[in-house]
């Protein structure tokens, strides 16, 4: 793991690693069901937020985002370590901060820190339904390459039959590899 505690900083953010101390402002975003509405989980407790937390402290791949002038953390970047050179992008924030240029300011950032440490290729997928997602996506310069029909599911009903969903499947390429 990378002790590096700070990541990258932007004029108005500060990207780091998650810390103990960021377990209420995680639950208050993790716990809303809007927030996490296209996630693979359900909005969650907040003893299922501090086994989260533990998680994101132990892995490289999960980067808070804090507000400078406040400290308070209010979302996060999902940067997936993938084969051939590739990273997979996801983005969650807490609602409260919601259209206020936070997601694409902490993502532009982390995408040209890792396409100038020589990553290829950078993807995203996201549910069609989740136009939030794959506008912030398009904005980002991102090329929707796929769009999957039924490819995948996380939940079933109540007969226990899978409540199937599409992806869109989002990628960037490393203009310099």
């Amino acid at each position: 793991m990378n002790n590096k505690i700070i990541l990258a900083e932007t004029e108005r953010l500060i990207l780091r690693r998650y810390k103990k101390e960021d377990v209420q402002d995680l639950f208050e975003y993790l716990s809303d069901k809007e927030v996490v509405k296209y996630e693979p989980y359900k909005p969650l407790t907040f003893d299922e937020t501090k086994e989260n937390l533990e998680w994101r402290i132990g892995t490289d791949e999960m980067i808070a985002v804090e507000l400078k002038n406040s400290h308070k953390m209010i979302g996060n970047v999902y940067m997936g370590k993938r084969d051939f050179e590739a990273l997979e992008l996801g983005y969650v924030f807490n609602r409260k901060y919601w259209g206020n240029g936070y997601a694409i300011e902490s993502c532009n950032i982390l995408i040209e820190q890792a396409f100038s440490n020589g990553i290829h290729r950078i993807y995203a997928e996201c549910d069609p339904d989740n136009k939030r997602s794959w506008t912030l996506l398009e904005a980002l310069k991102f090329h929707r390459e796929a769009h999957f029909r039924k490819n995948v599911y996380f939940w079933k009903d109540e007969t226990e039959k899978a409540i199937w969903k599409d992806t869109y499947v989002y990628a960037k390429l490393n203009d310099n590899t």
